[in-house]
């Protein structure tokens, strides 16, 4: 590979221009081995943020990001087709999900992470379920596939090593908002699971990562493109996150609520999400099922129990109880019109569902459930939400973040769309 000075490539892009593949490939390759200094990375990532970069530079960053590591190679029996939600608050569609498309001849290998800040990791919330180990191996991951159809897991640690490296020092230099570097670090690590086809569910509001539709669009016009670029068929459907999905937030609360999908209940807003991406999922991997029907049949749980067994967990288990439980009520009479994402997230968070720093441990029992909507009627003095923690005195920090989540207003709030438009 042909050897660049890494104070021209900084240069290149700091004055508007375009880098070749070239010089992409060996900046991404010399970073991950050490050769290029965090802090010329950093001014590198700052010249990205401020001057973009174009679909051919994007694909080819990603592709560099998928070659620093490996890449799986899944022996399985049936399509393989993905999914990967850019986060939100109550978002459990994983969950419920892999099992009903698992059930519908598709296999599923959902690579998942943990949660930071306000948004909610898959991994936090199935280790609330007693035995279950998210650290598997690709011997493990690919004999579950063809076994059971579903996996849900943590990466391992050979995939996209320079993403690892690269989204650390993103975190502290002030340049994670930059839709390439978002792109490229999702589908680095989405590519390299080896998935035939990708579904992406891009949040738009409050408590997403794109807080406006025109940014969340374009990240999901992006993912597409990449994914595209790089022979995975690929769509994406853009959702609205400025109210917490379903009506539990947390871990263990989430696992409950995806249960209650899969035996045929939850909350309407959960079952749609998931039959939408479901649908998308098995068109991709070329099934003629209708998941509606076989999540009413009750064979997606059974899918479930097979799965979080197969992990060392318990299915059928209790799941973790809060140690204290505060209600918090509706401040007047009218129609809730407004619950604020953002805030529950936090609030969820502050009462130990969520952590600060990647080290930090989180409560499995620790969560808020929602027992009111946008659109219902409520009373002054009614139980809107339902606080759950093992630290009660997290809780004045906690209410302190619902202060403005809620609006109480004389008029039923119009209805809202969940699925705002699909980008293919």
């Amino acid at each position: 590979m042909k050897a660049f000075a890494a104070v021209d490539v900084i240069r290149a892009k700091r004055d508007g221009g375009a880098l070749s593949d070239e010089q992409i490939r060996w900046v991404v390759d010399a970073y991950t081995r050490g050769d290029v200094a965090e802090e010329q990375m950093a001014a590198l990532a700052m010249a990205v943020f401020l001057r973009g970069m174009d679909a051919r530079e994007t694909a080819t960053w990603t592709g560099a990001m998928i070659d620093s590591g490996t890449r799986l190679s899944l022996e399985v029996d049936r399509p393989t087709v993905d999914k990967h939600s850019t986060g939100g608050v109550g978002d459990k569609i994983t969950l419920p999900l892999a099992p009903l498309v698992a059930t519908c001849g598709a296999a599923v290998p959902q690579l998942s992470g943990r949660g930071l800040g306000h948004t909610g990791g898959t991994l936090d919330k199935l280790e609330s379920i007693p035995g279950w180990r998210a650290s598997l191996s690709v011997d493990e991951i690919t004999a579950q596939l063809n076994s059971v159809g579903a996996v849900i897991c943590a990466a391992t640690s050979g995939l996209a090593p320079a993403d690892r490296k690269l989204y650390a020092l993103r975190d502290v230099t002030g340049t994670v908002e930059s839709v390439p570097l978002i792109a490229s670090s999702i589908m680095s690590k989405k590519i390299a699971e080896g998935s035939a086809g990708l579904v992406l569910d891009v949040k738009a509001g409050s408590g997403a990562f794109m807080k406006s539709v025109e940014e969340a669009s374009e990240l999901a016009r992006t993912l597409v493109e990449i994914g595209t670029a790089h022979g995975v068929a690929t769509t994406a459907l853009l959702t609205d996150m400025n109210t917490p999905l379903g009506s539990a937030v947390g871990n263990a609360v989430e696992v409950a609520e995806a249960v209650e999908v899969l035996q045929g209940g939850g909350p309407a807003d959960v079952v749609e999400l998931t039959v939408a991406l479901a649908r998308e999922m098995l068109a991709l991997a070329g099934i003629s099922v209708d998941p509606v029907s076989v999540l009413a049949s009750g064979e997606a749980y059974e899918t479930w129990c097979r799965m979080i067994t197969a992990q060392g967990g318990d299915p059928a288990a209790p799941l973790p109880q809060p140690a204290h439980v505060t209600e918090f009520t509706a401040p007047a009479t009218g129609y809730l019109s407004v619950l604020d994402a953002y805030a529950v997230g936090v609030a969820a968070w502050r009462l130990g569902a969520g952590r600060a720093r990647k080290e930090d441990a989180v409560q499995h029992a620790a969560g808020i459930r929602c027992l009111a909507k946008p659109g219902d009627q409520v009373t002054e003095g009614q139980p809107l939400l339902e606080l759950h923690t093992d630290t009660p005195e997290a809780v004045p920090a906690a209410l302190e973040a619902l202060a403005t989540a809620v609006q109480i207003t004389a008029t039923a709030p119009a209805p809202k769309n969940l699925i705002l438009h699909r980008v293919s």
